[in-house]
């Protein structure tokens, strides 16, 4: 059961021991650089995770409290399971009174598939369940097709219940891609839009947050669709998002929300459309005080200068990133933004020289993603390596494409992608003529044939 009041953490509190909090935090800035990490932890930082607010640190936090804390794991440190608090939701409204009864969505081992994910119901009852009927979250019968009346009263249950369903799209998502479930995943959007549309908050924090959860859920969704090559609904959800953030004038949303259009236009040969929306996004972001998402938003614009061929301009705008990533992480990062490691900046900048055609330099970045990469994110580890073999195959270096687009294929079980699929089909389609006599290249392509068969789920 997910809380909606801060528990404190009695037993990190207990680690501190006779250290003030800035001592403290000053032991974990040391002891990340031990072992390579950039954390910005202050006193404020500790303090937030001694009340509470902070449930699960973030995976560069989590390194280095392990590193700090031999023999310990996450549990012993006070801190809850990474599942239950991934996502916008993780950050209760203060003061917020706790559900009656809270959702539970039952996930089973890593290797389902995600089409269980909106099967396996919310379990519960009372106005919980209610709740969750009417994001479609349940699975066939009358439940599934719930709307919801008109003027009805929207609680925490209700928004809990949209928020929850964010975390749970961006989990399976990092583990699995796309494809599997973007169709399930439009349901819960719909529900969410009809409480917006016909219900009736009983205050404005949680009108805020009806909001602000519709939202993120809609570019959450539009990324499934992007991610799975339905362009046009991608799109759509974008533009949905983009019109929410306005009616509620919430900027980061609207951040959010340019950054994934602008990405979607890069990626559907529009450039000059994506360096507008990235500047957007960064006129809307400027204001909230994190670098780490200027940063992501000048990579989208490099991106989409790339793209028109500006080299200038793209190296401008790559430097304004690196910049900004620089300036190492802030409280007021997105959570969305989890993602945005060095491994993602490294595999940005190789897709903005590999637009530009200078396939060696793009393959130096995309090899330094690959090894940076967290193995948690297995989406984005497939990517980066479809990406290292498509920039290898371009240089030239044919037998290390090869190896490389057999560790993708090796991931192709545990993740549904159709954009990767279409970047490693490229990548073989550059191999094919220039593998002759290579039997590392031939049986790449052979492997990759065998791979490329339809899905049996036809998604």
């Amino acid at each position: 059961m997910v809380s909606t009041r801060a528990v404190p953490n009695l037993a990190f509190r207990r680690l501190r021991g006779q250290r003030s909090a800035g001592e403290f935090a000053a032991a974990v800035r040391r002891s990340a650089r031990e072992i390579g990490e950039q954390v910005a932890c202050d006193a404020r930082y500790i303090g937030r995770v001694e009340s509470g607010e902070i449930r699960c640190p973030n995976y560069a936090y989590e390194r280095v409290f392990l590193h700090m804390f031999p023999g310990a794991n996450l549990a012993d440190l006070g801190f809850s399971p990474r599942e239950s608090v991934r996502g916008r939701g993780a950050r209760p409204a203060a003061g917020a009174p706790p559900p009656p009864t809270s959702p539970l969505l039952v996930l089973g081992s890593e290797t389902d598939e995600e089409s269980d994910v909106l099967r396996r119901a919310f379990m519960t009852s009372g106005t919980t369940a209610v709740a969750a009927a009417s994001l479609g979250l349940g699975f066939g019968g009358p439940a599934a097709a719930a709307s919801v009346p008109v003027q009805r009263r929207v609680g925490e249950a209700e928004v809990s219940a949209v928020e929850k369903a964010v975390r749970q799209i961006r989990l399976l998502d990092d583990r699995h891609g796309g494809d599997g479930l973007y169709r399930r995943a439009s349901q819960p959007l719909r529900r969410a839009y009809e409480l917006i549309d016909s219900g009736t908050p009983t205050r404005r924090s949680t009108a805020d947050r009806l909001h602000a959860g519709a939202g993120e859920l809609a570019i959450s969704v539009g990324w499934l669709a992007h991610d799975s090559g339905r362009f046009d609904d991608a799109r759509s959800h974008y533009a949905e998002a983009l019109a929410t953030a306005r009616l509620a004038g919430d900027p980061a949303l609207e951040a959010h929300a340019f950054c994934n259009a602008s990405f979607l236009a890069r990626d559907t040969g529009r450039p000059r459309e994506s360096v507008r929306a990235a500047e957007a996004g960064q006129r809307a972001a400027r204001p909230l005080g994190s670098p780490r998402l200027l940063a992501l938003l000048a990579l989208r614009e490099a991106g989409g200068r790339a793209g028109l061929g500006d080299r200038t301009g793209c190296e401008q705008a790559l430097g304004r990133a690196h910049t900004a990533f620089g300036k190492g992480p802030s409280a007021a990062d997105p959570e969305w933004m989890t993602f945005f490691r060095e491994a993602e900046l490294e595999m940005l900048e190789a897709q903005c020289w590999s637009a530009l055609g200078d396939w060696s330099r793009a393959a130096r970045h995309a090899r330094r993603a690959t090894r940076l990469q967290d193995p948690h994110f297995t989406r984005n580890l497939a990517l980066y390596r479809a990406e290292l073999t498509w920039d290898l195959a371009r240089a030239g270096l044919m037998e290390e494409a090869a190896a490389t687009g057999h560790r993708v294929i090796d991931l192709l079980d545990q993740v549904q992608s159709s954009r990767i699929r279409s970047m490693l089909a490229d990548a073989a389609t550059v191999l094919r003529p220039r593998g002759r006599g290579s039997v590392d290249v031939k049986d790449f392509l052979d492997r990759h044939a065998m791979s490329a068969r339809p899905s049996p789920s036809g998604v």
